[in-house]
């Protein structure tokens, strides 16, 4: 197998966590080393940061043996992410 794409990391998280909302973007270049994630999924209900954190992480289990650099800027629920992001309709 080849280097993580975004679009790798995008249709696990899809599969995975079915986002209300998903940003993936490489920041590494295009060599998929190093991802920023922005992500609002209703499985974030009632979970702490960390607890989000782990859940994508888990998530992406295999891409992060490729992976370097993972950073998860948002993970919110699809209600802060609404909060957040009042106009987006």
């Amino acid at each position: 197998m080849g280097s993580v794409t975004k679009e790798d990391v995008e249709s696990t998280l899809t599969a995975k966590l079915q986002p209300a909302h998903l940003t993936v973007v490489d920041t590494s270049g295009g060599c998929g080393a190093s991802f920023d994630i922005e992500i609002a999924s209703a499985s974030f209900e009632g979970k702490r940061l960390l607890e989000r954190h782990r859940l994508v992480n888990t998530a992406l289990t295999e891409e992060l043996k490729q992976i370097h650099a993972l950073s998860i800027s948002k993970a919110l629920t699809p209600q802060q992410w609404q909060d957040q992001h009042p106009s987006t309709e």
